[in-house]
């Protein structure tokens, strides 16, 4: 019996890597076979008509997101009381942020994180709490934005489909008593310690909550403006920014780096009805090369100068 336990589990790694590889197959074969069918002509067409206007808007509140997201790791900064510097923690958490976009937050907003914290001096606990607080902040005002969005305006789906409005809102309202209860546990057990696989969380108090919440619900707001501006207002604000919020957990879902595809897949599926098909991909993927290439390679060359920082940190201390 030993032996066939061990045997069974020596093969469970190799099919779970197989399963794994083979849904990664079913995708890709599902977008080639998508791609196949639209008229990239028309695409590149419409990306070419974006007025400039709709572009320099969407690309500031896309640069007004990043700044923000970057302040996520500040308040792990309160918490821990570590003592590096604002520009460091705000460009460390802007290259991970980056990185994880369009690679996946195993690679990005997890492996880059520990990678640069730990070369500016930083401990695992510490870069963990940071982490997770950090994590928390963003999927908190997730929470509220998303219900906020399925309660009070839920959007127009295509005709066929067996969700209706009644549906959504009762999911809107469970969102946001999650978060609501959030609230009332760091309201009643602030500082209360809470372990999990051996880490250490402090339980913040409500002001803390409450401006988690306030810096995360303004992103996704933001990045929902991006989308919108880009589609130059032909779909109402709230229904834009509740088909991102779709997106969002399709692509953590999937795990497919950086969405690609799954983003794209969501919005057609939701909004072609309502917008052509050619037009909503050409504002998508304008979209991708603002909010997820052009602060790739500025992350890029801010990685390498953070590298370089480390390295002559280390030999500083040596």
């Amino acid at each position: 019996m030993s032996t066939m336990a061990l045997s069974r589990h020596g093969w469970w790694p190799w099919i779970r890597r197989a399963a794994t590889w083979g849904f990664f197959a079913l995708i890709a074969w599902l977008l080639v076979r998508q791609a196949r069918t639209i008229h990239w002509d028309e695409v590149f067409d419409a990306i070419h008509s974006l007025p400039a206007v709709a572009l320099l808007a969407a690309g500031a509140l896309a640069a007004c997101s990043f700044a923000l997201y970057s302040t996520y790791d500040l308040l792990g900064r309160h918490l821990t009381r570590h003592r590096l510097g604002t520009g460091t923690v705000m460009g460390v958490t802007f290259i991970s942020y980056a990185f994880n976009l369009n690679l996946g937050s195993l690679v990005g907003g997890v492996a880059f994180r520990y990678r640069l914290y730990s070369r500016l001096g930083l401990g695992n606990e510490t870069i963990t709490r940071v982490l997770g607080f950090s994590m928390l902040t963003n999927w908190l005002g997730y929470l509220v934005v998303a219900g906020a969005a399925f309660l009070f305006w839920p959007m127009t789906l295509p005709p066929g489909w067996k969700i209706d409005h009644e549906d959504l809102r009762m999911l809107g309202a469970v969102l946001l008593m999650v978060a609501l209860a959030y609230l009332v546990l760091c309201a009643a057990a602030k500082g209360r310690v809470w372990r999990v696989r051996g880490h250490a969380f402090r339980t913040p108090g409500l002001a803390m909550a409450l401006l988690q919440l306030a810096m995360s619900c303004t992103n996704w707001s933001l990045i929902g403006g991006v989308i919108w501006f880009l589609l130059q207002g032909q779909v109402g604000y709230p229904q834009v920014l509740a088909v991102l919020l779709v997106a969002a957990v399709a692509g953590v879902v999937t795990h497919v780096p950086a969405g690609l595809g799954v983003l794209e897949a969501v919005f057609v599926a939701l909004l072609s009805h309502e917008v052509p098909e050619a037009q909503l991909l050409g504002a998508l993927l304008a979209y991708r090369g603002l909010y997820y290439l052009l602060p790739l390679m500025v992350a890029a060359l801010g990685y390498l100068v953070t590298e370089a920082r480390a390295k002559r940190l280390g030999m500083a201390g040596r």
